[in-house]
């Protein structure tokens, strides 16, 4: 079955490596699809932040992975073919601050509102996500549970 290009949000990416997580197969399963060169999935370096943010974090995690376990995952996610970064473009500064106008948020609901809008900057449409509400209230994206 043919996978619609989008960004892998961070709970995705948390939840294919935590498999106690209910949300784990899915997670898992669509993060293997990057491994098909036809694939285009894509990650931004926020995301990858807030990914090591959660998994070094013993509050966040339940088995909090170390920094260098993380950075090992981080980088074997890169290698996959399917997966490709998307750059932050300077036309991501007043696509965010359109997005802020349009709806006014408040502490970290912002960081969510960055993703949307260096999505925006590179043409891409599709989030995979768990959080759907937080990427819901734009229009312009679709939002996809793995």
């Amino acid at each position: 079955m043919p996978i619609e290009p989008g960004v892998l949000d961070a709970n995705v990416l948390a939840y294919a490596v935590n498999a106690d997580a209910s949300q784990h197969t899915a997670s898992r399963a669509l993060l293997e699809r990057g491994r098909d060169p036809a694939v285009t999935l894509y990650v931004t370096s926020q995301i990858l932040c807030e990914f090591y943010s959660v998994v070094t974090n013993a509050r966040r995690f339940p088995r909090a992975c170390s920094p260098a376990e993380a950075c090992s995952i981080v980088s074997s996610l890169l290698a996959l073919p399917g997966i490709q970064v998307l750059p932050i473009p300077a036309s991501v500064v007043a696509i965010w601050l359109d997005l802020l106008d349009r709806r006014p948020l408040r502490g970290a609901s912002v960081f969510d509102l960055q993703i949307a809008a260096t999505m925006l900057a590179n043409g891409v449409k599709r989030i995979y996500t768990f959080n759907g509400g937080d990427f819901e209230v734009f229009p312009e994206l679709a939002v996809s549970a793995p």
